[in-house]
């Protein structure tokens, strides 16, 4: 199998075969590219086919090379694209522009001559294939109009269709998507090796060579590189990933953990259940990918007004022909057609729209998704780390009798400030706010994983942690306080539970707060026309119901896995829904996806990015009113452009027709029309002052 070179930049270069290959294979490349001197790091991606490679020295590239291909690895040369005219890549050039302009006029006609002919050959193939297959659509008139400029020899009209039809597609290719296989390339990066137990020792091994027999170790701060359960040990696992819940949850012998989970505290030896593509990361990627599949084959609306007129235009050409003989006169009514408008306004108004959305913080990856802007009428939110925070703080310090609040507070965070995990830190940033100082007055900390803290104090025993660990481990009694928890619990705190000597001493309420502006962003919501507004998370029922009665979301639902959001989105679609999702996390994808446009923020994971539609750069919920209008906003200009296109081409065709406009005429008026739908498609979509 051949692999071709299709990135590279100093120190790291990218390779694809010509096709995709096993496991097996994948690994036994690794492996012999790994012993390539020089070479730094290899990655090898059996789904995609591709292999990355991160070098030290520039002769390591060769090696690797010579090692794959038995020979020196070539550039890859690039799929011809529907118009040789734009760049495949990247934002539209001018410079065709300028050309036509400005050095046109100066080189020879032979010169310009091949160039036309050159330029126009795509064109005539679409078209020869169109009318094969026995479509009158755009391809199959662009191809006419300029193989009857052709046959007149006028190469500057056809030099003219040529740069306006391949900066339309060009534009178009622009407003894509990334590829999945980008998506799930980059995935597969995530674990490039795992500390194992064999045979009795603990082992450094590459991923590729884990194998289900293995006892994977992960410690405080790592990842767990696969799905499995827990054969030893006790672990804080952080599984907001998955859940959305911000919360560490306590995973011993027998429990089981996921793949792109993180262990905040301790340390378990888990025994693969799922490795590489059958993990639920993975399931979750498998998932998106479908999806993908079925939305890249949606054709865009104004394409097919555009492909309806094109038989129109044809009849009144072929009656020209017929009633006056005038080649000349009928290839005007080609010339003056509605599609030219169309098919450069539209995407030139997504354009100015997509660079409008940059300008205020908000990138929108494509035509499509501006278009389901336009007519969202259901919001889905997940609630973790997007209508909220997804950083826990102190709510609230209720003492009992005998002690105050700066006396809990001071006390938790003297003994939490030894431990990195979210709520130790909200402990400590809780008295750092109320000035309270916190000297060590302790003995040596004893910490219970997952479960809290136990030290000494002036002589006493001090316990901090879960009701749980207090109640059911220590066997201290709550009763004193139990009207305070319940309270506590029907507003959805998260409870923290301290004792002295063996007796409660106060609970310190943990919440996860709203961001700032989830209130406002809801009532606005509902100002702009959005009929439903639903919640998703991962949370308990009691949690969600307060988070949701803050926001005056009226409909919520609670303890939703990662499947559970998308079927919910897909069952709001099957009801002729347009819904946006708005998610941040890893376990939101699936949704994203689901939904006719996905939106998450800067700072959403990784997966959630790639995977969105439309990215809230400025990292707040104000930006989504921002992207809704933009979209509103684009789609009122497109659609205004359809209708001054459709008036005016009719109005200049029928003065044509009836010999009021002679043919030149005709078609400078078109030019001018096409012009200045174009200029009204490039003005600001956002309301002014917005």
């Amino acid at each position: 199998m051949k692999f071709v070179l299709v990135h590279r930049i100093p120190g790291r270069a990218r390779l694809r075969g010509e096709k995709r290959f096993g496991v097996r294979t994948a690994e036994a490349l690794a492996d012999g590219l790994d012993a390539v001197a020089g070479m730094e790091g290899v990655r090898v991606n059996p789904r995609t086919g591709s292999v990355l490679l991160l070098y030290s020295e520039e002769d390591a590239l060769a090696r690797a090379c010579l090692f794959l291909n038995g020979a020196e690895c070539t550039e890859q040369k690039p799929v011809p694209a529907r118009v040789p005219a734009a760049a495949a890549e990247g934002r539209p050039s001018l410079f065709p522009f300028f050309r036509y302009l400005f050095l046109r006029p100066l080189l020879p006609l032979a010169v310009n001559m091949v160039t036309a002919f050159s330029g126009a050959l795509p064109y005539l193939r679409r078209c020869v294939s169109s009318l094969m297959h026995g479509r009158l659509d755009v391809d199959a008139l662009d191809g006419t109009a300029i193989a009857i400029s052709l046959l007149r020899r006028d190469f500057g009209t056809v030099g003219l269709l040529t740069l306006l039809l391949g900066f339309g597609d060009a534009l178009e290719r622009y407003t894509q998507k990334k590829s999945l296989e980008n998506l799930a390339s980059h995935l597969a990066l995530q674990v490039d090796r795992v500390w194992v137990l064999r045979h009795g020792e603990e082992m450094l091994i590459p991923f590729s060579a884990l194998e289900e027999s293995d006892l994977v170790i992960v410690r405080a701060g790592s990842a767990i590189p696969v799905d499995g359960v827990v054969a030893r040990g006790t672990a804080s696992v952080n599984e907001s990933s998955m859940t959305g819940e911000p919360m560490g949850v306590m995973r011993a012998a027998g429990a089981s953990v996921y793949a792109g989970t993180v262990v905040e505290d301790g340390e378990i030896h888990v025994r693969p259940t799922s490795i590489g593509r059958d993990t639920r990361m993975q399931q979750i990627v498998r998932f998106i990918e479908n999806t993908e599949q079925m939305k890249a084959g949606i054709q865009g609306r104004f394409e097919k007004l555009a492909d309806r007129a094109v038989p129109f235009t044809f009849g009144l050409a072929g009656l020209v022909w017929l009633f006056t003989r005038n080649l000349t006169r009928a290839a005007s009514v080609l010339l003056v057609d509605y599609s030219c408008a169309l098919r450069l306004a539209t995407p030139l108004a997504i354009l100015a729209a997509m660079n409008e959305g940059v300008k205020h913080k908000v990138m929108v990856k494509g035509g499509r998704f501006l278009e389901a802007l336009a007519s969202v009428d259901t919001v889905v939110f997940d609630k973790t780390g997007t209508l909220t925070q997804s950083r826990p703080e102190v709510a609230r310090v209720v003492p009992a009798a005998g002690f105050d609040e700066n006396e809990v507070l001071r006390l938790s965070a003297c003994l939490e400030e030894h431990f990195p995990h979210p709520v130790a830190r909200a402990v400590v940033h809780g008295a750092e706010e109320r000035n309270l100082r916190h000297a060590e007055e302790h003995t040596e900390v004893e910490y219970v994983v997952a479960h809290g803290i136990a030290s000494h104090w002036k002589g006493k025993r001090v316990l901090l942690g879960s009701r749980h660990y207090l109640s059911q481990d220590e066997h201290v009694d709550l009763s004193p306080m139990e009207e305070h928890i319940a309270a506590l619990s029907r507003e959805g705190y998260s409870l923290l539970y301290l004792a002295v000597d063996g007796s409660i001493a106060g609970i310190i309420a943990m919440e996860d707060p709203l961001r700032p502006e989830s209130p406002a962003l809801i009532r606005r919501l509902r100002e702009m026309g959005v009929s439903h507004v639903l919640m998703l998370t991962g949370d308990d029922v009691r949690t969600a119901s307060v988070v949701a009665e803050k926001l005056g979301i009226t409909e919520f639902r609670a303890q939703v896995l990662p499947e559970d959001k998308a079927r919910v989105v897909r069952e709001l679609r099957e009801e002729g829904r347009t819904v946006l999702m708005l998610g941040d996390g890893i376990n939101d994808s699936p949704a994203l996806s689901s939904a006719d446009v996905g939106v998450t923020l800067r700072d959403g994971a990784d997966l959630a990015r790639e995977v969105a539609d439309v990215v809230l750069m400025g990292g707040s919920l104000k930006e989504l009113v921002t992207a809704l209008e933009l979209g509103r906003g684009a789609m009122r200009r497109i659609h205004f452009n359809f209708a001054a296109t459709m008036a005016l081409n009719s109005a200049f065709l029928f003065g044509g027709l009836t010999g009021l406009l002679q043919p030149g005429i005709s078609a400078v008026l078109h030019n001018l029309t096409t012009l200045g739908v174009s200029l009204n498609a490039m003005r600001p979509a956002l309301p002014r002052g917005e």
